[in-house]
């Protein structure tokens, strides 16, 4: 029979990541959410300490068809990443903040490692 440990660690990577969306101006439809939902749940497969996701929609008031903004938090242990993206469609700012975030994730993830691994101290 297999022991499984409910360790803290176990535990933060069973919790389901608390998504919260904020549409400022105008009721998002339930497509866009679940879009959004989507998107912010594969940030998960990239780093499981996420404790909290908090994402903003908003319509910048320019004259550019590129006016739809989504403004994405990932709350973390230390500092939180942030990014934002401008474009056409909901669905593509929030594409193209997700991809940000996920090569910020990368980075940050490199840079835990090398400070674990003392590459600095070489």
């Amino acid at each position: 029979m297999h022991s499984y440990k409910n360790t803290k660690a176990n535990i933060l990577k069973l919790q389901k990541m608390k998504t919260n969306i904020q549409s400022i101006g105008f009721t998002a439809q339930p497509a866009l959410v679940e879009f959004i939902n989507e998107k912010t749940n594969k940030l998960k497969h990239h780093l499981e300490n996420i404790i909290s996701c908090e994402v903003t929609l908003s319509t910048d008031n320019s004259s550019t068809k590129e006016n739809k903004v989504c403004h994405i938090r990932l709350v973390i242990p230390g500092n939180d990443l942030l990014a934002s993206s401008q474009n056409k469609t909901f669905e593509e700012a929030a594409s193209h903040t997700s991809d940000s975030l996920i090569k910020q994730i990368e980075k940050y993830k490199t840079k835990i490692l090398s400070k674990r691994v003392g590459i600095d101290d070489i």
